[in-house]
């Protein structure tokens, strides 16, 4: 066992599911092969409404893990309600939203952060954390691990999956919270031994709102794990003689599934014969709000909404498709996101029509693998898409697989690879 150790300190980890989980999981999982063994401090098993147990599965054995259960506003509506399936009627959350934004800065995540910065100062305490790992969002994580890093001395690395400012999910309702998000931005930013970013548009634009000014910075991607060889795809045979369109992720506050489901009531008012052997599959958690849509279209019985799927049905579903689907939410904010499932849709090798701005880095990826990419919101340009797609597959059957030469070297392992090498520096100049 390494004597080098890093303490990742983090709210998502499994069984808590999404796509805030699988970087994190992914730096326990193959920062041992470098040397660095992992302890993690994170929420609880039930402490978000998307979950997949098979991802514990995963979880190195050697792995340290320290759990603190309860604390955001979110899992404490969660209890309440006795967990959700990952199904949610988006307008519920609405209230809460509103209440995070207002009375909670930065986010609902406070409270469980200032519980779990005692776990990881107590951890700290009891000696061998040689550097500490904080990763957001919740970006109130790494608040905490600016003051765990003030009183410890501990080297501190911050890694922004998402930015911070800019990002306009939950956008700051007004002036005072702004200046509020901006000055704890600078607080992170300016104080970390290290910012990580997930995409190298943040990493160019990084503090450009908030006036932060990082000591170092470094970009490191998402990236995948590789699907095993052989590795088997995600439908029944008696599906085999369907054109399916997938997409994987979670369905919430995507204006683009809405251009999706208009899009297939498009095609299917100009070749009603489509009906019989075009599917859609979204797999994921989702808000019911477009379940209902899809129903008042009449695509009952085309557009599937499969619900939670473990990460490994995932994976099968994007080798199974057709076609798959990429987008993102709109807005000049979003431009530094690059969805970390753009990258395991191109380890399946599959066709790929993304909505995202041409400028747009996830863009270039898609473009440089092969893949189409199409104004999002376009209704118009996505259903002519479909209907080109669906009606070459009826003449000429599914196109051969298509994996990109050089993807390997997003490979997570490549990247875990990347990041012990940042860590053995920091280590070294403490």
């Amino acid at each position: 066992m390494s004597g080098k150790r890093v303490l990742l300190f983090t709210y998502f980890f499994p069984p808590l599911a999404g796509g805030g989980v699988h970087r994190v999981l992914s730096f326990a999982r193959h920062l041992p092969e470098h040397g660095w063994s992992c302890t993690v401090v994170c929420a609880g098993e039930d402490d978000y409404w998307v979950r997949d147990a098979s991802l514990l599965a995963r979880v190195p054995e050697g792995t340290e893990l320290i759990r603190v259960r309860g604390g955001s506003a979110l899992s404490a509506l969660l209890r309440m309600r006795g967990g959700s399936g990952g199904k949610r009627r988006g307008g519920a959350f609405a209230p809460l939203r509103r209440l995070a934004q207002w009375g909670m800065v930065p986010d609902s995540y406070v409270g469980w952060a200032n519980r779990a910065r005692a776990a990881v100062e107590r951890r700290i305490a009891a000696g061998g954390i040689d550097v500490l790992l904080s990763t957001s969002p919740p970006e109130s994580v790494h608040l905490a691990a600016a003051r765990v890093a003030g009183r410890t001395h501990v080297p501190w690395v911050a890694d922004f999956r998402d930015p911070w400012m800019g990002l306009t999910f939950f956008p700051a309702p007004t002036s005072w919270h702004r200046a509020r998000h901006a000055a704890m931005e600078r607080r992170v930013v300016g104080g970390a031994d290290l910012v990580l970013t997930a995409s190298r548009t943040h990493l160019e634009t990084l503090g450009a709102e908030s006036g932060a000014r990082a000591r170092r910075a470094a970009h490191l991607p998402n990236g995948f794990e590789p699907a095993a060889p052989g590795a088997p795809a995600g439908l029944p045979e008696a599906e085999a003689d369907r054109f399916h369109v997938v997409f994987t992720g979670t369905l919430n506050l995507m204006e683009d599934a809405g251009t999706l489901l208009e899009a297939v009531h498009e095609v299917l008012a100009r070749r009603p014969e489509a009906r019989r052997r075009l599917r859609v599959e979204l797999a994921g958690p989702y808000d019911l709000d477009y379940e209902d849509r899809a129903l008042a279209l009449g695509l009952k019985g085309i557009v599937r909404f499969l619900g939670e799927r473990s990460h490994a049905d995932s994976r099968a579903l994007q080798r199974a498709a057709d076609l798959l689907v990429l987008w993102k939410p709109h807005g000049e904010g979003f431009r530094t996101m690059v969805p970390g499932k753009l990258y395991e849709y191109l380890d399946a090798g599959r066709p790929l029509v993304a909505l995202l701005p041409e400028n747009d880095e996830a863009a270039a990826l898609v473009t440089r693998a092969g893949g189409t990419v199409r104004t999002p919101g376009d209704r118009a340009a996505l259903a002519s898409e479909l209907e080109t797609r669906y009606m070459a597959w009826t003449q000429e059957g599914r196109r051969p697989d298509a994996r990109p030469a050089w993807l390997g070297e997003y490979g997570r392992a490549n990247l875990a690879g990347r990041l012990a090498v940042h860590l053995d520096e920091i280590a070294r100049r403490t």
